[in-house]
């Protein structure tokens, strides 16, 4: 699958979703942003399949490779997920199968677990860089740096009005 297969079409929600109309502005607005927030997914799942990653585990890769040396609780990573992922076990479970990763027990607490990555995670995050900076590139190109940062604001936004109601 191609980036340009992925991107949207300049078409109104409305015909992507072959849908007479929306019963508000805000329902509209909704259903935009989870439709832009799919599109940007599978953009992102495209990128990453022939590395073996989901973007979930890049997001992994990325939150322990700034971590450094001292690594990442468990619970912390589930918190600095960009999307939640209610088995983060599992998934580190996988990637450190692969080499991507490495667990150890705290000596003093056994029950807390740490996470760090190993010189070939991040050896591959490190080669996803260019290609990930060139995906954020394309989403975005048709969107000059002041819409840009206007979209980023009214996101944040949105994150804050809905802070709360939905708990992570």
């Amino acid at each position: 699958m191609s980036l340009r297969s992925v991107v949207l079409s300049p078409r109104s929600l409305a015909d992507e979703l072959q849908q007479r109309g929306f019963t508000s502005r805000q329902a509209e607005a909704f259903l935009s942003v989870l439709r832009t927030a799919d599109v940007l997914d599978r953009m992102a799942a495209a990128a990453l399949k022939p590395h073996g990653l989901t973007p979930t585990q890049y997001n992994v890769l990325r939150i322990l490779r700034g971590a450094g040396a001292d690594g990442r609780m468990m619970h912390e990573i589930g918190e600095r997920l960009v999307n939640h992922d209610p088995d983060v076990t599992r998934l580190v479970d996988r990637m450190e199968k692969r080499g991507l990763l490495r667990r150890e027990r705290l000596a003093d607490d056994r029950r807390c677990v740490k996470a760090f990555i190993t010189p070939e995670g991040r050896a591959l995050v490190d080669r996803l860089d260019a290609p990930i900076h060139e995906l954020h590139l394309a989403a975005f190109r048709d969107l000059g740096a002041g819409e840009q940062k206007a979209l980023i604001e009214a996101l944040g936004r949105v994150r804050e009005a809905v802070e709360g109601v939905v708990s992570r």
